[in-house]
Order: C-alpha cells, then sequence, then structure tokens
C-alpha cells in the first residue's frame, strides 16, 4: 500500500487534532502516554506501507565513460542500468570519441530497431557533454552497443 503525502498528511492532522482535544480532557500522564502512542502508531503504518512522500525520478542517468572505445562490458555506466516501465534512460557521452547507444547486438536484423541515438542529428553523441534519451514503456532485457565500437555492450533492464 503506498499512501501520497496528503493522505500522510491527513493522518498527523488527525492525529494533533485528537492529541490536543485529549489535553484538555485528561492528566499529563494520560496525554504523554497516549501522544506516544500516536506517535508509534504512525512510524508502524510507515514501516509498514512503504508510505512514498517523495516522487520517484522519472529518469535514469547512465554514461559513456572515458576511454570507451577501449572497453566492453564496462564502457557504459552503470551497466545493467536499472529502471522502472515508464521511465526514460538518459546516456551521457563523457568520452571525446564519436558513440552510439544502439539496441540489439552488433550485425543482428533487429538492431536500432527499439532505439538509437545515430550518427547524426540532435541525438548523435558526437562530442562530450551530448546526451541521448529513450523511455521504456515495457518490461524487458534490452541489450545495447555502440556501432562504432561494436565490442562497446550494455543491457538495460526495465521492471
Amino acid at each position: 500500500m503506498i499512501l501520497n503525502s496528503s493522505r500522510f498528511n491527513l493522518m498527523i492532522f488527525i492525529t494533533v487534532n485528537f492529541n490536543l482535544r485529549l489535553i484538555k480532557m485528561v492528566n499529563k500522564p494520560i496525554y504523554l502516554a497516549a501522544s506516544l502512542l500516536a506517535i508509534l502508531s504512525l512510524v508502524a503504518i510507515g514501516a509498514s506501507a512503504n508510505i512514498s512522500v517523495f516522487a520517484q525520478s522519472d529518469k535514469v542517468q547512465a554514461t559513456i565513460v572515458p576511454g570507451a572505445s577501449t572497453l566492453t562490458d564496462t564502457s557504459y555506466s552503470p551497466n545493467p542500468i536499472e529502471a522502472t516501465v515508464g521511465q526514460t534512460v538518459v546516456w551521457t557521452n563523457d568520452d571525446s570519441a564519436f558513440h552510439t547507444v544502439t539496441s540489439g547486438s552488433a550485425g543482428a536484423p533487429d538492431a536500432g530497431k527499439t532505439f538509437d541515438s545515430g550518427l547524426a542529428g540532435p541525438t548523435a553523441l558526437t562530442s562530450k557533454g551530448k546526451t541521448f534519451e529513450h523511455k521504456f514503456d515495457t518490461a524487458g532485457e534490452y541489450p545495447y552497443f555502440c556501432t562504432l565500437h561494436p565490442a562497446m555492450v550494455g543491457t538495460v533492464i526495465v521492471k
């Protein structure tokens, strides 16, 4: 059960309001015990309910590491990349060489069909600092490689 921040805030409001009313009716030791019980209840709810107060990022960052053209499965970092359905992976070229992020395997007939940064255009990773992004809408494992340096390989795992 995931509680959004407004439901969590409502629970806190109700608890505080209850405690303020209670203080008018009972003596201090009972009030302190009731307050402690209310706080412990919120902690227990939080521990068992996976309260998500902060929004999950919709982007996962990855890099092409310096010297990547001489590497293999360590040329993209992290590798594998883990994402959830609906998240976008953003690759940043941190190398001085030109690279691609191309789905599939080198030489495979379906290479580049799912995603491809390309060799030209605005998504091409032609220099250091350039980025390419792709949104993953389906769970699965997506191997990818660099068409200019086919030994550079990585995998995106989408759950």
